[in-house]
């Protein structure tokens, strides 16, 4: 019997070397090796984020976020951030990039692109992204309405509360998705990941300007960005299931946007 069992290595291998099957073969692998990544981070990614909550309503990261928040003070003045005056005001520069104005106005700006170059699908989906993030945002702040921090004066006006973080949350739905969709645009490798590493940058800095102003804790900013990394890569792993049955438009190759 064990001479009947096929030799799944050797299957391959033949599979590769008939001309007609080789491009699908490698198709089929690349993929199934891209959905198995994409399953491991996510669970990881989910696992962390249910951990981190279940720390924060049991009190648990509440040492860890009052030293973040008094480490970015100025000792004996806990009014005033560390750094000069024209830090705070650039950090509050880049907290506006994840503002709800700032990131609507690019997601229409993107989703209105890709109508005109006949991508209505994919714009459909960077929109239903965006919106479904949104909401599930405003659940989970809802649910654990946890209060802002009180232990140094805020740097920006806030209306909602405090975990996960909001802005840090859509900056790395926004970013990260847009960044992703606009590396696929291009064939040369250093240049997809200088548009990626600029899109982590953006979602990073975003969430780093909440914490120094005082106006969300650490373990807020990094449920936002957990969470809101999962969600970003749970959509595109969706659009490109949906570009593979030929339901979304598949993006442009080429070295131009």
């Amino acid at each position: 019997m064990m001479h009947l069992m096929p030799d799944l290595p050797g299957l391959l291998r033949r599979l590769r070397a008939q001309p007609q099957l080789a491009t699908l073969v490698a198709h089929v692998s690349r993929f199934e090796k891209v959905t198995l990544a994409t399953v491991i981070g996510a669970a990881a990614a989910l696992f962390a984020f249910a951990k981190l909550a279940d720390e924060v309503g049991e009190g648990g990261t509440r040492r860890f976020d009052e030293w973040v928040l008094l480490a970015l003070r100025t000792p004996g003045n806990l009014s005033d951030p560390i750094g000069p005056r024209w830090f705070e005001e650039m950090m509050r520069d880049f907290t506006a990039l994840g503002s709800t104005g700032v990131l609507a106005l690019m997601v229409l700006a993107v989703s209105g692109f890709l109508a005109m170059t006949r991508k209505g699908h994919a714009a459909l989906m960077v929109l239903g992204s965006v919106m479904s993030g949104v909401l599930l945002s405003q659940t989970l702040k809802a649910t654990y309405a946890r209060p802002r921090p009180e232990l140094v004066p805020h740097g920006a006006e806030v209306y909602t509360a405090s975990f996960p973080s909001g802005h840090a949350m859509m900056s790395a739905i926004v970013y990260l998705t847009l960044g992703a969709l606009l590396a696929r645009t291009q064939s040369d490798q250093g240049v997809k990941v200088y548009v990626l590493t600029i899109a982590v940058a953006l979602t990073v800095i975003v969430g780093a300007s909440r914490v120094y102003l005082g106006v969300h804790w650490p373990t807020d900013v990094l449920a936002g960005w957990t969470l809101g990394g999962v969600w970003a890569l749970g959509c595109w792993s969706i659009m490109l299931w949906l570009q593979s049955r030929g339901q979304v438009e598949a993006e442009t190759q080429g070295d131009a946007v």
